[in-house]
């Protein structure tokens, strides 16, 4: 089992990649920082920089019903419902009915691929999103 310490700097890790992707271009099944991102390609970065390998990701599509799927696919891939989130712990927002959107819980709010937006960017999360759930990142807790 880790050390807080060694818990923490993996974190952190997992924030800096994360903050890598900041001003990529939002792009749907995006997973290249500088040539787009979505909110599922930050939580891959922010996994990657943790030095996680998550599985592969499902084939989805924007504004369809991901209620039941997107909770199966983070328990797939390993991540854990948390009640109480730390920074690099993800968080789950239903923005309309059956859409759901993921971002990366930082020290100065969140960070996510902004569709609207059209880039990744990071700031307060608005308090009128929704939260869903929060998830922690395997080996981070």
């Amino acid at each position: 089992m880790l050390s807080e310490r060694a818990l923490s700097r993996r974190r952190q890790a997992a924030i800096t990649a994360a903050r890598a992707g900041l001003g990529t271009r939002f792009r749907a099944q995006g997973r290249l920082v500088g040539n787009g991102l979505d909110c599922v390609g930050v939580v891959l970065l922010a996994a990657a920089g943790a030095g996680l390998s998550l599985g592969p990701v499902p084939p989805y599509a924007l504004g369809g019903d991901h209620d039941l799927l997107i909770a199966q696919t983070l328990r797939a891939l390993g991540l854990r419902r948390v009640r109480r989130p730390q920074p690099a712990d993800m968080v789950e927002y239903a923005l309309v009915s059956g859409h759901r959107h993921l971002a990366l819980i930082t020290d100065r709010g969140i960070l996510h691929a902004h569709a609207g937006l059209g880039r990744v960017v990071e700031g307060p999360a608005p308090a009128d999103w929704p939260v869903v759930a929060r998830w922690a990142l395997p080996g981070l807790r």
